[in-house]
């Protein structure tokens, strides 16, 4: 009989990247190497590498509510996060197949939404009808909500342009509804530093970091917001886990790695051994 002690499980709601640098890949790596278990419910699967996304095909919403539903009837999850969710449809579903399972705002289990609503190619990741769905049902029910400028832009209209406008939409963003909201700052290429703004609706927390002269960022947001997602399985506060989160993307690109024509990913492998990586 084992006696091994089972480590923390947290669940992925994400699209399939072909490339491996984004997407679920991207988050059962982060996961693995925050030492969380992972799962995943797949929402839809790209044909993608450094050049683009060339196509796509949506996983059925009753499949992907099903895969959630039969993951946390069977295991404990500590912590589930969202990313591709590509469609009004499937966004209901997960967002009823969550209620379920008592992932959400301010339950057991938090809730992580990033909004991915485009590939770093600028390919749309969702139709309309997705994004009004991804205000109206899934931003009320997030424990934490992890946008980048271009999601903030889509979410809000605001044109972040300094560190004022990021806590400007961090306002905006929290009266839609989440408990937390993190407002990325990799995109604001003319700020020196890289500073996230966490706030909860009463204070806000600066995250800062260094801002890496490297053009290999894919999957960046993906594993900052799945290493937040480990942290809270892991039992960290929020707080706590966007720090923890802040601290795995910053190495994570530090250590970044050239993979294809084009932009390279992020790497979780300066979290192995010398001799691993």
């Amino acid at each position: 009989m084992s006696t091994a002690v089972s480590p923390p499980a947290a669940l992925t709601i994400a699209g399939s990247d072909s490339g491996g640098a984004a997407g679920l890949q991207a988050d059962l790596r982060t996961f693995l190497t925050c030492g969380v278990h992972g799962l995943v419910a797949v929402t839809a699967v790209t044909v993608q590498n450094t050049l683009g996304v060339h196509d796509s095909s949506n996983v059925p919403a009753h499949i992907v509510a099903g895969q959630i539903k039969a993951v946390t009837d069977d295991m404990p999850v500590g912590a589930a996060k969202t990313g591709m969710l590509a469609s009004g449809e499937i966004i209901t579903a997960v967002a009823q197949a969550c209620d379920a399972a008592g992932i959400g705002r301010d339950t057991a289990i938090p809730f992580v939404v990033d909004p991915v609503a485009a590939s770093m190619h600028g390919h749309p990741l969702f139709d309309a009808d997705g994004l009004a769905a991804l205000r109206e049902l899934l931003l009320p029910r997030a424990a934490v909500l992890t946008p980048n400028l271009d999601e903030v832009r889509l979410l809000t209209g605001m044109d972040v342009t300094d560190r004022a406008q990021m806590r400007e939409a961090a306002v905006a963003l929290h009266a839609l509804g989440p408990r937390y909201v993190l407002v990325k700052s990799g995109h604001l290429v003319t700020d020196p530093e890289c500073v996230d703004v966490l706030y909860d609706g009463a204070e806000f927390t600066e995250l800062p970091g260094p801002r890496y002269d490297t053009p290999h960022t894919h999957g960046a947001g993906d594993a900052m917001a799945s290493a937040l997602t480990a942290g809270l399985a892991r039992g960290m506060s929020v707080p706590e886990a966007a720090r923890f989160g802040k601290w795995f993307v910053s190495n994570a690109v530090a250590h970044s790695y050239p993979m294809g024509a084009k932009v390279g990913p992020v790497s979780a492998f300066w979290r192995l051994a010398p001799e691993q990586r």
